[in-house]
């Protein structure tokens, strides 16, 4: 969202300069850009009541003191006879229409509207339409505009299944299909609600006279929607994120003031239809709970005076403002109290774990170093998932609306993480996560949880390569004694994948493996390695194998050293696969394995020829070392 400075701090009696408004609003946790004048925000999705001027002022109401440099139309307004019916109150509990006649010609845009075009580069429509984009921009409600001459029969509003085509007054034709919110006139369909009007009522710049449509609509409603059908929609993103569910009225008045800054208005009437009042949410005024969060000591007037300069108001509770949809908890209530005073200036305190987490952080850090050191990588996955089950938690506004449930199992996320390696042309896959999972039967239930899953080979080496891994192996390795955990063989079927190998997966509770076993680990960390990144390659990678016959045993060590310091643009890994020493004979073989990868290309053969060559020529120059089936030249 692109907010110009000027326009900002027409909100404030004190005027922050532009570095010490960015300042603020970093603190605030509004991070964003600075181009000339013009701040390009990137807000969190839970505060859509930030997406306007209005929002933005309200939120810095904390720092310098808020006025509002708009008018309102003040007079009073003739009620609105409209033939309109909502269907759907779930889905929009309110909806304001406002019927405004203008006669004359458009006078001049004054400097507040004109630059909202010229300075942010947006474009012209006609007047009935800029003036409904720079509401948005200043106070974050989006609003529509019919032209009122084209609304002849009853308007309705619903949420139904729709399998028809709707042109937009973008004039782009669209399939509509499935559930969608939209307004009606007769059989035809004439606006997606909430994010884009039709063609067939817009407004054009002969328009006289417009009705104007500000409504509420529940988030849940429109998300999806603009992305769904490829529509570029400021109000489906100001919608979805949550408006005032309240502030109807009062941007409609604006909507009036701004018209008659510029035409005369000829007549304005105006009417809401509401299925009951929004509930404004309490939550109980506790200075020692937020103390305890963040491990301050404010005063209740302190605390006080935090909150009704980010508009709550409180008495013997907490009143949430209307278009404050992001507060529902205590918790909620301390972050807003973190960011008045700024986290940096919070002290911080150790913190004091109980003895048993404690022991859990212990035993879990052994457990990793034990898989580590057996070959094994750790994975850390998203903790949402696109599977439910019957006792999966659904999140209502997810980051992914395609993985709306939090995990219940790990096996999910696992074989992602295998099949992902597997593509990549992987032969010994061990991998394994310690991840909190949440679950819903008559409560709430956390439980931290290991998964294990392996397939292929058991190891890139002449002791293991021949070895695959199974059930056994896990049994081996996780041996507990007075304990038990099922190891079960995963099905290929349904996966997307050539490979053949099996996949063994198990899932064991952190509390129900036993001390006796942990207690056998070193508790010291595995040694640190450093890498440099690496992209992972997404071109096939393809290896050669070789057999050398070491005749000079004397020579055995430096052939080694020579293989283990293999250096190549595109060598990916080497490793020994074979040995045999035939003492009769006083000679040794080891078969060796070559992966090469591009991270540019696919190689051809002649470039991994080359490669070999540049790699092994070397020790055919010593006595008594021979690599049959190496081509030279």
């Amino acid at each position: 969202m692109k907010i110009v400075y000027n326009d900002l701090i027409n909100f404030f009696s004190k005027k922050p300069t532009k570095e010490l408004l960015s300042k603020k609003l970093f603190q605030l946790g509004h991070e964003h850009d600075i181009d000339g004048d013009i701040y390009d925000l990137d807000l969190t999705p839970n505060r859509g009541d930030c997406l306007s001027l209005l929002g933005l002022a309200r939120d810095l109401n904390i720092f310098f003191e808020l006025v509002e440099p708009y008018e309102l139309f003040k007079e009073e307004i003739e009620k609105l006879d409209l033939d309109f019916e909502n269907l759907s109150p779930d889905e929009c509990p309110c909806i304001s229409f406002l019927e405004i006649e203008i006669d004359g010609e458009i006078a001049e845009y004054k400097p507040y509207l004109e630059n909202f075009f010229t300075i942010l580069k947006n474009n012209k429509v006609n007047f009935f339409t800029d003036v409904s984009n720079y509401i948005s921009y200043e106070l974050g409600q989006p609003t529509h505009c019919f032209d009122r001459k084209k609304i002849k029969n009853k308007l309705i509003f619903e949420n139904r299944d729709c399998s028809e085509s709707f042109k937009t007054l973008m004039d782009s034709e669209i399939k509509l299909h499935g559930q969608n919110c939209i307004f009606s006139m007769g059989d035809e369909i004439i606006s997606l609600a909430g994010v884009m009007g039709g063609e067939s009522t817009a407004c054009s710049p002969d328009t006289k006279s417009a009705l104007v449509e500000c409504a509420y609509f529940i988030p849940k409603a429109i998300i999806g929607k603009s992305l769904k059908y490829n529509l570029s929609s400021d109000a489906a993103h100001k919608f979805e994120r949550g408006v005032d569910a309240n502030g109807q009225i009062e941007v409609l008045r604006r909507f009036i003031k701004v018209v008659e800054d510029h035409v005369k208005i000829k007549s304005v009437k105006i009417q809401t239809f509401s299925e009951g009042s929004f509930k404004l949410k309490n939550l109980p005024f506790e200075t020692s709970k937020i103390n305890e969060i963040l491990g301050t000591n404010l005063k209740d007037s302190e605390y006080k005076n935090i909150l009704e300069k980010f508009g709550f108001f409180v008495k013997d509770q907490i009143i949430v403002p209307s278009y404050r949809s992001d507060i529902s908890c205590q918790n909620d209530l301390s972050e807003e109290v973190a960011r008045a005073i700024g986290y940096d200036n919070i002290d911080s305190k150790p913190i004091n774990l109980e003895s048993k987490k404690i022991q859990q952080i212990t035993k879990i850090n052994k457990i990793e170093n034990f898989l580590v050191s057996h070959g094994f990588f750790e994975v850390i996955n998203f903790p949402f998932s696109p599977q439910e089950a019957s006792n999966s938690i659904c999140i209502d506004n997810p980051l992914d609306s395609k993985k709306e449930y939090l995990r219940t199992s790990l096996e999910f996320s696992l074989i992602e993480n295998l099949l992902y390696n597997e593509r990549r042309q992987k032969e010994s896959i061990k991998l394994f996560e310690i991840s909190d999972l949440y679950s819903k039967d008559l409560e709430i239930r956390q439980e931290k949880k290991l998964g294990i899953i392996i397939s292929g080979r058991v190891g890139n080496n002449y002791l293991d390569f021949s070895k695959k891994l199974d059930d056994k192996y896990l049994n081996q390795l996780l041996n507990f004694k007075n304990s038990s955990f099922i190891i079960s063989e995963i099905s290929r079927n349904g996966l997307k994948t050539k490979k053949k190998d099996k996949i063994f997966y198990t899932e064991i509770l952190i509390d129900d493996i036993p001390d006796e076993f942990t207690d056998t680990i070193k508790s010291e960390p595995a040694p640190i390695r450093f890498f440099n990144y690496k992209p992972t390659s997404q071109f096939p990678s393809s290896a050669r194998d070789f057999s050398f016959s070491i005749t000079d045993t004397n020579n055995y060590q430096e052939v080694l050293d020579h293989l283990n310091d293999l250096k190549h643009e595109n060598l990916k890994h080497s490793f020994i696969f074979d040995f045999f020493e035939n003492k009769k004979n006083n000679e040794i073989k080891i078969g060796v394995r070559l992966v090469f990868q591009s991270t540019l290309k696919t190689l051809s053969d002649n470039e991994i020829e080359k490669s070999i060559v540049d790699l092994l020529k070397p020790l055919t120059r010593l006595k008594g070392v021979k690599i049959p089936g190496l081509n030279l030249e």
